[in-house]
């Protein structure tokens, strides 16, 4: 077993009479993995040899694009959670939509934000959306690595109880929540999974297909990226406890479809229709000629 790592959410915090002011951690991920995706998505509207053609838009114009994409991250992931994980609560408290600063944020919506924020944009802009969600598919992992980091520092998202020499034995409720087990257990760290698999192995293999051309087929980097995070994120959530709501003491797993042992959890549910989505992508890019100069 691994101790969790001595390191508060808070990298600090300025207190100004009685108010207090922290940057934590997850806030910063959020902002790195903007920035960065932002800067590397310009440089490569500078580089006409990517796209085989004419860049789908001028570097200059993804400053704007960049306002629409961080609209499009907050509200739809808040309206993602609260939809997809605690509509009841949310439906009898509509107060506490608003609140974001308290947490409850969900991938899949703020996915959906991004795709509706995008495609508004781009019909706005005159710029052919494929090509723009291609752009925005190879720069995602980096938001989800510094996401999934932070999910870690923040001691939330935990796994199932495990006895492998890495499970981490998280401070709090997941230290004494295991069944069976007597004193502090450990867990699966599903959100290092989580960084290690929808991070960097899909960044490495969507860069590698830039690297091989395949911006040239419009949709290619975009079909790679949804069928490759689905299928991850589906992976993990073999070891990543469900969502609290979801757990009853007939549903041990937090399944919401299938059994209460073999099923599917409400994570691998919305990542379904993305491995399904990207496959036909694929195939799609595959089959119509490259773009050429």
């Amino acid at each position: 077993m691994i101790p969790f790592p001595d390191i508060a959410p808070e990298i600090f915090t300025i207190n100004l009479g009685g108010l207090s002011l922290s940057l934590r951690w997850y806030a910063l991920a959020y902002m790195a993995g903007l920035i960065i995706g932002w800067r590397l998505i310009v440089a490569m509207m500078r580089r006409p040899a990517i796209w085989g053609s004419t860049p789908p838009t001028s570097p200059e114009k993804i400053d704007d694009l960049l306002t629409w994409v961080i609209l499009g991250v907050i509200l739809g992931g808040r309206l993602g959670f609260v939809l997809f994980y605690e509509p009841a609560y949310y439906l009898s408290n509509p107060v506490e939509i608003i609140k974001v600063w308290q947490g409850g944020m969900s991938f899949h919506g703020g996915f959906a934000g991004v795709i509706v924020a995008t495609w508004l944009w781009s019909r706005g802009n005159g710029v052919p959306v494929l090509r723009l969600a291609d752009a925005l598919a190879v720069v995602a992992p980096i938001g989800l690595f510094f996401g999934r980091i932070a999910n870690f520092i923040n001691a939330e998202l935990w796994g199932r109880p495990t006895d492998l020499p890495w499970g981490v034995i998280f401070p709090g409720e997941a230290a004494q929540a295991c069944p069976g087990v007597e004193g502090l257990c450990a867990r699966h760290p599903s959100q290092l999974y989580e960084a290690g698999l929808e991070g960097l192995l899909l960044a490495l293999i969507l860069w590698g297909l830039v690297r091989a051309g395949g911006m040239r087929r419009p949709g290619l980097a975009f079909g790679v990226f949804l069928a490759g995070y689905g299928l991850a994120r589906m992976f993990v959530e073999l070891f990543r406890v469900a969502d609290a709501q979801f757990i009853t003491p007939d549903n041990p797993l937090g399944h919401v479809v299938g059994g209460p042992l073999v099923g599917l959890t409400m994570g691998q549910v919305l990542s379904l229709p993305m491995v399904l989505i990207g496959l036909a992508l694929i195939l799609r890019a595959q089959s119509r000629p490259r773009v050429s100069a």
